[in-house]
Parts: C-alpha cells; sequence; structure tokens
C-alpha cells in the first residue's frame, strides 16, 4: 500500500492537463494550471515538446516555477523570445499543436467569458478581458478549456462570448469561418469533450471518487452522458513525486486553500 498522499483535486488537474499532450508537440500555456501541467509532461512522458508561453517566450530552460507567463522564468535562455502579439501569430499560421486557456464562465458548447459577468446594463463583476483567449479559441485547431467546475462557471449560456466555442452548437462555428473549436475541457472533476453533431459537452472520464451525479450537480446545465463512463487512471507515486518535488515544489499553484 503506498504512503504517498493521493493527488489533490488541483493535482489532477495539472495531471489530466498533462496527458492530454503527446510528446513533439508545440504547446501553447497561459499562467497557472496549464503551465504545471505542460512542465509536468515535459518532465514525465513528454519531452520533446516545445513550450511556448502566451507572453512570448519559447521553450525555455527547465527551471523555478514561474508566477505567470510575463515571469523571467518563461524568457530563462529561449532560443527565441517574441512580442505576445506575435506568439498568438504562431497560432495563426500553424505552430501551436495544442494551447489551453481557462475562463470565468464556460458554457455547454465551450465558449468563453472573460469580459463581464452580468449584462452591459446590470453588470455583476467586470473581468480582464480577452487576453490571448480569442486568438487561441478562433485560430487553433486544438484548444483545450481549464477551469473550476461550478453550477455558476458552468452555466448553460455564458454571459458573454469573449472566445468562441462552438457558438450554438451543430455547425454555426464552421458556418462562422472559424477553425477546429475546443476538442477537451479539464476541470477538477473530470475531463469532458464535445459531441460530434450537437457540439454539446459531454463527460469523457472522471477523476477517482467522482460520479455523474457529482459532474451534475456541479454543472448549470444537463451533461451529456456516454453509455459507459471512463474513469481516470490516478497518477503513480512516480509521477506525483515529480509533481511535488520537481514542478511545483512551493504549490505556487498546486496548494489546496486552507491547507
Amino acid at each position: 500500500m503506498s504512503n504517498v498522499a493521493p493527488a489533490n483535486p488541483l493535482e489532477m488537474l495539472a495531471y489530466n492537463i498533462s496527458r492530454l499532450i503527446t510528446d513533439g508537440e508545440i504547446v501553447y500555456v497561459g499562467t497557472g494550471l496549464p503551465m504545471v501541467g505542460g512542465m509536468l509532461a515535459k518532465k514525465t512522458h513528454a519531452q520533446n515538446i516545445t513550450m511556448v508561453y502566451e507572453s512570448g517566450g519559447q521553450d525555455p530552460i527547465e527551471g523555478d516555477m514561474p508566477w505567470s507567463v510575463g515571469c523571467p522564468f518563461t524568457f530563462r535562455k529561449s532560443p527565441m523570445s517574441m512580442e505576445m502579439a506575435l506568439s498568438f501569430g504562431q497560432c495563426a499560421i500553424g505552430y501551436v499543436d495544442i494551447a489551453f486557456q481557462g475562463g470565468a464562465q464556460i458554457d455547454m458548447y465551450g465558449n468563453v467569458n472573460t469580459s463581464v459577468i452580468g449584462s452591459y446594463e446590470n453588470l455583476k463583476s467586470i473581468l480582464p478581458g480577452s487576453g490571448g483567449g480569442n486568438d487561441i479559441g478562433s485560430l487553433t485547431e486544438q484548444s483545450v478549456l481549464v477551469g473550476l467546475q461550478t453550477p455558476d462557471r458552468f452555466p448553460e449560456k455564458v454571459d458573454f462570448i469573449t472566445t468562441p466555442g462552438y457558438l450554438d452548437g451543430g455547425d454555426s462555428r464552421a458556418k462562422a469561418g472559424l477553425l477546429g473549436g475546443p476538442t477537451a475541457v479539464v476541470t477538477q472533476v473530470g475531463v469532458y469533450d464535445f459531441d460530434p453533431v450537437s457540439k454539446r459537452m459531454r463527460i469523457k472520464a472522471l477523476n477517482p471518487g467522482m460520479t455523474v451525479e457529482i459532474a451534475q450537480a456541479c454543472t448549470g446545465f444537463e451533461l451529456l452522458v456516454p453509455d459507459k463512463v471512463e474513469f481516470v487512471e490516478p497518477p503513480s507515486d512516480e509521477v506525483l513525486a515529480i509533481l511535488r518535488n520537481n514542478v511545483d515544489p512551493r504549490r505556487v499553484f498546486t496548494k489546496m486553500p486552507g491547507t
């Protein structure tokens, strides 16, 4: 029996991000758990990926966990350092294989809101805005959405579409002239994908200890459920040791509040 503490929800989220990354890919990451997942992948099963940070750092040498994409660690001895706008341009010309982004709200069709909560006539919160989110969501063929899953953060319809997912479902994204679309959603509950016809979010695999009922309780719309629900294989002791000791030893992004 293992003496290693099981992964907490934030560690599972980072681990699931890492599992979506294939060796040799160009991986576009933003601040937070996408950085953790990318670095974990590079230290485990995908040593040959190229990490592209939103602020323009290109594949820096391995070092301490950056506090954001603007941290000097994301530029340290990079073979190339670009302006942020040019790093977005990499998405446009196809030099990004997989990109990760978060949002304050993610709806049933994978539309993302990072602009406002409420309406412009009845504002509840003003958020940072698009940053590079619209570029990533509109120009990459494989984008992955990352977020903490609660009913208010996963509503049936976002208050404002900052980054388009599958818009109104079906072929509405293709009719808008946009490439690809989100391929997965990663949360503390599990991993989701989108039905190929309706483009509605559906359960792909749940984390250990989770159930369909828990997933639905954390969601503000009806999730699609496959005939057979898969479960994520928990990270090995070796992977957890790498995550805790080599990737995020100061627990910048993987420490649970109150612990």
